[in-house]
């Protein structure tokens, strides 16, 4: 079987085709790899790489960049790359001592940083190529600890480009979206350790070599336009494409230009490349046509170094928001009123590193928190922050589970049946979108009829055509699902489409009749780590295999859970 070879630049395709190896020249040496090679991401370093294609050769120059293998595809995306026979001698000889100068500056300890723990990230993507095989029918019982909130620990990433001082993070997820954001940082210039065992990011943004964000890599995620704020502080310019992320409808970075703007940056955007330049930022009175919180953090943060006084108006007050703040002003920020609809940011000139912990996912609280009241369970969810469930927690009530609440636990029981009730999700401190597809799931199997009304993203109730696949009666029109139970689901093969749908699948195969395939899992991996182990943990019967496995062979195998 060959493998899928595709390089990538950020002004084109280079190479698109089978191959059967390739040699390139990794961060810790060669690299040959063949088909079924072990999943990988790495840096790559200036230099040749080798295809091998039957009895033919191809040969490449590339300078810097990133290399991703997983099963048979391998992703090369590079900062520049070229063919043989197109190589500019003359460019290729410059870029060389570039390359030198730069490791050069960055001496031998630094050179071990970046070629060490950065290039020992574990695969972005891999679960593209694998499902989940679920057999429904268990009660969730037990306990399990929820990891740090992606939601926080990305703009917390970002805001270490505002210091040359080591910041350290502990209670990092290790998901997929927190290994793009460092191999990012990593790109910009940043020395970046991520301890995947011990759940800790140490970033130290000393010297920055460009401030361009690599294009295929940024719109990997929505969280890489948080980038843009701080280099515009910093280093007066930025450049970077429109984010990418979930399919969940149109998500414009209108609200972070506009305010930009009001500083004084001039941006341009051509062919989906926005362009930001700002000699020094002044503070002014800026009013968000609407909450957003990537907004808000990104805004704060370029604040915190501009001139003068900025007035943040009609600021997302979200959790993840007040935590960004915090981690600002113990690095020397001045903030005050994070946490409501205004803040104020007084600029400084510097500010220094910090040391600091992620705060609870109240994401992947509230996922187990369904979860197990759609099972009839009773789950305790250890490292919650109770205060931030409040909005979950009144709708699970009235939905008819119980709910107990100590200092930093969170339990939930279902024993009797569960009641319709109507939903709209709302910006914090209303019920939050991304947990609105899940709660679905849980309606399909309340007696009478149930309405939720998206409120937030335009296109957030694409997946309803998928849990039809499984026997859901649910009807949308506009921006409202009506939901009709409690309905019976039964096992069919279904796709993730973004994050939080793909985890409310998986919760809709854990009540579904036989058996439930998940595929394009990849989604869910951008935002929570081990889901399905931690489900298998608490006793769901859930599988996760290559994709093309069957899931007879699955079940027939006795396989171990995941």
């Amino acid at each position: 079987m060959p493998l899928h070879l595709e390089i990538i630049t950020g002004e084109r395709v280079v190479y698109s085709d089978e191959v059967d190896a390739v040699t390139a020249p990794g961060a810790l040496g060669q690299i040959t790899i063949l088909p079924r090679h072990t999943s990988l991401l790495t840096l790559l370093e200036p230099g040749e790489m080798r295809l091998r294609k039957g009895r033919e050769e191809i040969v490449l120059a590339v300078h810097g960049g990133f290399l991703e293998v997983h099963h048979d595809r391998v992703i090369v995306l590079a900062d520049a790359a070229e063919r043989a026979e197109e190589i500019d001698v003359a460019r290729a000889q410059a870029a060389m001592e570039r390359a030198r100068a730069l490791l050069a500056q960055k001496g031998p300890a630094a050179e071990r940083r970046i070629g060490g723990p950065t290039a020992a990230i574990s695969p972005l993507g891999v679960g593209s190529m694998e499902k989940l095989v679920i057999v429904g029918g268990c009660r969730l019982r037990g306990t399990v600890a929820v990891n740090g909130a992606k939601n926080a620990a990305l703009p917390l990433m970002a805001a270490a480009l505002l210091t040359e001082e080591e910041c350290v993070l502990e209670n990092v997820p290790m998901v997929e979206d927190v290994r793009t954001m460092a191999l990012l940082l990593a790109h910009l210039g940043c020395a970046v350790e991520l301890d995947e065992a011990a759940h800790r990011v140490v970033i130290r943004a000393a010297t920055l070599r460009t401030t361009d964000l690599p294009v295929a890599l940024a719109r990997r995620m929505r969280a890489s336009f948080l980038l843009t704020g701080p280099l515009l502080a910093r280093c007066g310019q930025a450049r970077a494409p429109h984010p990418g992320g979930c399919a969940i409808g149109r998500r414009p970075v209108n609200v972070d230009i506009k305010g930009f703007q009001a500083m004084g940056a001039e941006v341009t955007l051509n062919e989906g490349l926005y362009s930001l330049r700002a000699p020094r930022l002044v503070g002014q009175k800026i009013y968000l046509d609407y909450p957003s919180h990537t907004g808000t953090e990104n805004l704060l943060m370029a604040a915190c170094l501009a001139e003068g006084r900025t007035v943040i108006k009609h600021a997302s007050a979200e959790p993840e928001v007040v935590a960004l703040a915090e981690a600002l002003v113990q690095m020397g920020a001045r903030i005050h009123g994070a946490g409501s609809s205004l803040i104020e940011v007084e600029g400084v000139s510097r500010l220094r590193g910090v040391r600091l912990t992620v705060l609870p996912d109240r994401l992947e609280a509230g996922t187990f928190a369904i979860a197990a009241a759609l099972t009839g369970g009773e789950v305790v969810i250890e490292n919650v922050c109770p205060a931030h469930m409040d909005p979950l927690t009144h709708k699970l009530l009235e939905v008819g589970a119980q709910v107990e609440e100590g200092p930093t636990w969170y339990r939930v029981t279902a024993r009797g049946p569960l009641r319709a009730v109507e939903l709209q999700t709302l910006p914090y401190p209303g019920f939050p979108t991304d947990l609105q597809a899940a709660f679905a799931v849980l309606l399909t199997q309340a007696v009478g009829t149930s309405l939720v009304h998206e409120r937030v993203f335009d296109d957030r109730l694409q997946y309803t055509a998928e849990l039809r696949k499984l026997g859901a009666r649910i009807s949308v029109q506009g921006q409202t699902a009506t939901i009709e139970g409690p309905t019976p689901l039964r096992g069919a093969p279904v796709r993730a489409l973004d994050i939080r749908s793909g985890a409310a699948l998986i919760l809709a195969g854990l009540v579904a009749e036989g058996v439930t395939e998940v595929l394009d899992i990849h989604h869910v991996d951008r935002g929570y780590e081990a889901l399905d182990r931690k489900l298998a943990r608490l006793g769901a019967r859930i599988w996760r295999v290559p994709a093309e496995t069957p899931a007879a062979t699955v079940l027939a195998s006795g396989a171990p859970l995941s």
